[in-house]
């Protein structure tokens, strides 16, 4: 059974830093096109981050966040720096086979169960 995990949410001040990790199980998702999205509260879920061949990053996050990924341990990661109160949410780590439409979460076969993000002004 496939399945992703996310860990690493927690409440921050802002300008902190947290990491998050997406631990899959279940097959290798070292080809597989790996996302971050976000869903504030009252808003539609949106596109973070993703890493196959190379990363993507929202222009809202560029140059603060970093995905990265380690093959052997079957985890991507979300490295988020210089944090702000607007990136409070719900934090969702997502998975394809396909490198195609990166940005949309239609796309993606699955989705581990979110880790919050809480950013204190």
């Amino acid at each position: 059974q496939v399945q992703l995990a996310e860990s690493g949410g927690g409440l921050v001040q802002a300008g902190g830093s947290l990491r998050l990790s997406c631990a899959a199980s279940g097959r290798s998702f070292s080809s597989y096109t790996m996302g971050w999205f976000r869903q504030a509260p009252g808003k539609e879920r949106e596109f973070v981050a993703a890493t196959r061949a190379t990363t993507y990053y929202a222009e809202a996050v560029k140059g603060r966040f970093t995905i990265s990924r380690d093959g052997a341990k079957n985890t991507v990661y979300l490295q988020m720096n210089s944090l702000k109160p607007e990136d409070t949410a719900v934090y969702y780590c997502a998975a394809k086979s396909n490198p195609w439409r990166i940005f949309e979460i239609s796309t993606y076969d699955y989705w581990g169960q979110g880790t919050q993000v809480t950013v204190s002004s």
